[in-house]
């Protein structure tokens, strides 16, 4: 069966920002390359950007949350936008509610957690980072979709 696996992008704070998701989630870094680690006389980076996540990977569970910071050249990232969430299948009502609390420290919740209409325990937020995500625990799936 396929995975998903998310990718963020940030505007400079990426390291930042996964060293949070690492405090939550717990777990390694699977890898962590800056740009500095890609730059050849072909291609140089600015000093500015050197240190900045060209690619960072933390493992969650079977799944592998993955981002890096958008150079400048290529412009800014929209962190307001809302076309997309992070949806985290709990497996348990405790779990949720760790990592309901965890990610939301610092953020705008805007769907507190709680009994949900079709059934589940479920609650939505942006983080600290601009980062919507959406926690749900469903006792019908165990933590899975």
């Amino acid at each position: 069966m396929a995975l998903i696996n998310p990718h963020i992008n940030f505007n400079g704070n990426c390291e930042e920002a996964f060293h949070f998701y690492q405090s939550v989630f717990g777990g390694e870094f699977a890898m962590i390359m800056r740009f500095k680690d890609m730059a050849s006389p072909e291609q140089p980076f600015a000093e500015k950007e050197a240190n900045k996540i060209m690619h960072i990977a933390l493992p969650i569970g079977g799944n592998i949350l993955m981002g890096n910071d958008v150079p400048e050249f290529m412009g800014k990232v929209n962190e307001m936008e809302n076309r997309s969430k992070i949806s985290i299948s709990a497996s348990s009502k405790e779990e949720a509610d760790k990592l309901f609390s965890g990610l939301s420290a610092g953020g705008t919740i805007e769907v507190p957690i709680d009994g949900s209409p079709w059934g589940s325990y479920f609650g939505m937020f942006r983080d600290k980072y601009g980062i919507e995500w959406m926690v749900d625990y469903d006792p019908k799936f165990q933590g899975k979709p």
